[in-house]
This record gives structure tokens, sequence and C-alpha cells, in this order.
């Protein structure tokens, strides 16, 4: 199928990220949240990313000025009744999705693909509460959208393959790249990044080193253009615990038990950057370690 016109749920930093890149493709985009304010600074953000591309030489002002026409926002799921796929970008709680994905089932075509940007919900699951679990399939983005060149694609148990098709080429004309994933807890890069960032969280908790030491010790001894607790601030500390209790209850291994101390820091409702405190604290002129 061709697709032309994409909707996008969820407006925040994924969301305007993927409406972004794919207003740069040159889909017609309807990003849609349901608060206003969230979009208006998603509206805020995308034009300033556009223009940091442009002082960087990457894309033309014409450039940026065309993908900004091909963009409309709503907090109305009326305005999917004519999109070809819908890309859903909301929180990682998998009630949340599901809730949206029952809502937009009146208000889309028979032939609109529906996915998923999830980092670790199981794709057959979510697939499961709508009328097309062949049309289903995880379109999951990197974090930031606009540089990473990486997409996973994930199959569902029911995904046929001109679904399939269809997302690849979609990937293919944004010019990323695809990785085909199986529908298994966390698929391929947060199956392995997350841990990863958990048991840097323990070798703090445990005393091993400092955060400066932790985070210093795998950009200069393994190579890393971040320290696995920076990264799990960016990322959010919040999205790394719903990430290791997917894994950890989907898998059922104890390797992937949640450090206490993550956990401990999203109770406090430290999440990291965009709560301005997680690991380190963003509150100052440069980022200093919070504990």
């Amino acid at each position: 199928m061709q697709i032309k016109k994409v909707g996008v749920i969820g407006a925040g930093q994924m969301g305007n990220g993927i409406a972004h890149v794919l207003s740069l493709g040159g889909y017609h985009v309807v990003l849609n949240d349901i608060s206003n304010t969230t979009l208006e600074k998603a509206s805020h953000n995308i034009r300033n990313n556009l223009e940091r591309q442009v002082n960087s030489n990457k894309i033309s002002a014409e450039e940026s000025n065309a993908a900004l026409k091909l963009i409309n926002y709503s907090v109305s799921l009326e305005e999917f009744n004519d999109v070809d796929l819908i890309i859903e970008a909301a929180t990682e709680n998998e009630p949340i999705k599901q809730k949206i994905l029952t809502s937009l089932l009146p208000h889309i075509q028979p032939h609109t693909i529906l996915t998923s940007n999830t980092s670790s919900i199981s794709i057959t699951r979510l697939a499961s509460c709508t009328d097309r679990p062949e049309k289903f399939m995880g379109f999951h983005f990197m974090n930031p959208v606009p540089v990473m060149q990486l997409v996973e694609l994930i199959k569902g148990i029911a995904t046929d393959q001109d679904t399939y098709e269809s997302c690849l080429q979609v990937v293919e004309k944004l010019g990323k790249t695809a990785a085909s994933a199986e529908d298994f807890p966390a698929f391929i890069v947060n199956r392995i990044l997350m841990p990863m960032i958990n048991e840097a969280v323990y070798a703090l908790y445990e005393g091993v080193g400092s955060v400066e030491a932790i985070d210093t010790s795998m950009k200069l001894g393994a190579n890393h253009p971040m320290g696995p607790l920076e990264l799990a601030d960016f990322i959010g500390l919040d999205t790394c615990l719903a990430i290791m209790n997917v894994l950890h209850e989907g898998l059922g291994d104890t390797k992937y038990r949640p450090c206490p101390l993550m956990t401990k820091y999203v109770e406090a409702g430290w999440f990291g950057r965009k709560t301005k405190r997680g690991f380190y604290d963003y509150n100052g002129a440069k980022p200093v370690p919070s504990r």
C-alpha cells in the first residue's frame, strides 16, 4: 500500500520527533494529543529542531518550510479519518496504549495500518485489542528521532507481510535503517541496553563507584558516547523502569530485576532531564551528580 498521510498519537518527545522526520520525508502528518498545551510545545520544538538542522546545513530552509506546512495539530481523533498509517507514541503504559488504540477504531478506514512506537510491550497483545491484528505492528523509533538512524520493525503473531512491507517503505523513504525484531519483551535494542543501564544503577547502589566514576568509566573504557546513568536520565528513569518491569515479568529471569535504587528515584519523581533531576541535577548551568 502506498502511504501518503500519517497520524501520530502523542506529541511528547518521541511523537514530535516522529512527526518531524515524517514531514521531512514528504508525508502529510496529523499530530494528535489530548492537550493543546502539549501540541503548542511540540510545534515550537519541531520548528526549533528544523531550524537547528538548517543552521548545521543538514537541510535547506526550503525543506524546513515545506516540512512545517505538512504538519497539522489536533486534539480530535476524527482527524484520522483519511490517514493510511497511524503511529501511537503515547507513554510506555500498556492499559493507556490499549485504550487509545480501541478509541481509534471508529475513526479510521479499513485499510489504515496501526502501529505502536512501544519500546518493550508485546505487539501481539496490543494488536489483540484492535479489529485488525493483521494490519498491526511495532514501529519503534530511537530517541532523539531526527538524529538516530535505526527503526525497529516488530511483527506480531498475526501481522501480514503487506503491512510489514508498507512500513519498511516508510522507513526507507525517511532515510533510516530498519531492523526486524521478533515479538519478545523489549525487542533488540532495549533487551540489551536496559539491563546494562540497570547494572550501572546496581553498581551505584552497591557503592562500586560514584555517578561520575561509572559514567566516565563507560565513556572512556568502552567508548560509549554517553555514560549509562547520563543515558538513563536522557531516556527517563520512569521509562527505563517500565521496560525493566516488562523484561522481568515477561521473561521471568531474576537477572532483569529492576534495581531498587531506580525504583526509589521514580517513586520520588526523579525521572531525569524532563524533571530536572535524576542521577544528575539539571537545575544549574551544568549537570551535577544528585548523590
